[in-house]
């Protein structure tokens, strides 16, 4: 009783200094706030990170991992030499974080040239084991490149797989509560 005597209260005080029009402002203006608010939330996937990443700075996507809300997306130039770290928020908003055009083209060339893009890879994990996809990460460490494709399963596990750059085909795969090493 109490509450809604101090909120007509209110109300009469708005409605005496400001008028009717500041009342309907403040409320729509209040109303606004509240439809705005889960609109600034869209929650981008791993590939409308990559597709925002590439707008902004145009190349192959050599990894992207999710932290949070935010995806971090490490872009490589078309010609190799360049190398951008970026960020893509919830709502698609890029930020980049560090550009680098010293690179050398020799290492990055196989990535360059690969037939198979991280988009493509993480088209073939999801077929393998559909979900939402994690992390996408080019692995060329022990003389071989492949794709390492991170998938949060509708079950809640985790799949690991592995990717081939030239034929799309996921070589190995297996989930995070899998004991046999080999199959991670």
């Amino acid at each position: 009783m109490k509450r809604t005597r101090y909120v007509s209260a209110a109300a009469a005080v708005v409605l005496i200094v400001g008028g009717p029009v500041t009342a309907a402002a403040a409320v729509s203006a209040d109303a606004a706030r509240t439809t705005a608010a889960p609109a600034l939330r869209a929650d981008v996937t791993a590939q409308g990170a990559a597709k925002a990443a590439l707008k902004h700075y145009p190349g192959v996507v050599e990894s992207l991992d999710k932290d949070g809300t935010v995806w971090h997306v490490d872009v490589i130039s078309k010609d190799g030499k360049g190398h951008a770290e970026l960020e893509v928020s919830a709502s698609g908003a890029v930020t980049e974080q560090n550009r680098d055009t010293g690179e050398n083209a020799g290492e990055n060339k196989a990535l360059v040239s690969a037939k198979v893009t991280a988009e493509g890879a993480m088209k073939a994990a999801l077929a393998a084991h559909p979900g939402q996809v994690t992390t996408v990460e080019w692995d060329d460490d022990d003389g071989t490149a492949s794709w390492h494709v991170e998938v949060k399963g509708k079950d809640g596990k985790s799949w690991d797989a592995q990717v081939d750059p030239t034929t799309g085909k996921v070589t190995r795969s297996g989930s995070d509560s899998d004991s046999d090493d080999d199959n991670n």
